[in-house]
C-alpha cells in the first residue's frame, strides 16, 4: 500500500502473496531464491529485520483472491526489479478481512479508514471476506466493523 501511495505510515515488512511464473501467478509460499537472496542483502541495513519479506499472506491466494484481481494488478519497475502490486480495491478487501479479525484499534482498521472505501466497495469486500469465513461469529464482527463506515447490517449478505 505504501508503494501505491495509499498510506503514509512506515511498515515493517512487505507482504508477498504470489509470484508470477510465466503467464500465471502462483502462491508465494516458497519465494524464489533470487528474491530471498536479495532480501537478505537488504536486511543488513540498520533497522531492517531479516524477516522483512512476509510470505504468510500467500495463503490468501490459496483461499481465493477477489474476482478480477489479476486485471487490476499495477506493475512497477525499479531497474531490473518488476513488482506486481495488488490494486486499491483489493487492498480494501484485504484490510476489511484483517480489520474484522483484529478490531478497530488495529493498524489494518486504520489503513482501511485511510483508503476511504465507498459503500459499494465495502459491500463487495464484505462479500469476498465471507468466502473465507462463513461463520455467523465472523459475520457478526464484520457487521460491527462495517457499522463504523455507516454500512447497515441488513446490507451484508447472511
Amino acid at each position: 500500500m505504501l508503494l501505491l501511495g495509499l498510506i503514509d505510515r512506515a511498515t515493517a515488512d512487505v507482504d508477498l502473496i504470489g509470484v508470477k511464473d510465466g503467464s500465471l501467478y502462483r502462491p508465494a509460499t516458497e519465494p524464489p531464491e533470487p528474491l530471498l537472496s536479495a532480501a537478505a542483502d537488504v536486511a543488513v541495513a540498520p533497522g531492517i529485520s531479516g524477516e522483512w519479506i512476509n510470505s504468510a499472506p500467500a495463503s490468501l491466494m490459496e483461499l481465493g483472491l477477489p474476482l478480477g484481481w489479476e486485471e487490476r494488478v499495477e506493475i512497477r519497475r525499479y531497474g531490473a526489479l518488476e513488482i506486481h502490486l495488488t490494486s486499491r480495491f483489493d487492498q480494501v478487501c484485504f484490510k476489511l478481512y484483517a480489520a474484522t479479525d483484529r478490531g478497530p484499534d488495529d493498524k489494518h482498521f486504520h489503513d482501511l479508514v485511510q483508503l476511504a472505501p465507498t459503500r459499494q466497495e465495502l459491500l463487495s469486500a464484505a462479500a469476498w471476506t465471507r468466502t473465507h469465513d462463513r461463520s455467523e461469529g465472523f459475520r457478526s464482527v464484520l457487521v460491527g466493523c462495517l457499522d463504523h463506515f455507516g454500512v447497515e447490517a441488513s446490507d451484508v449478505a447472511p
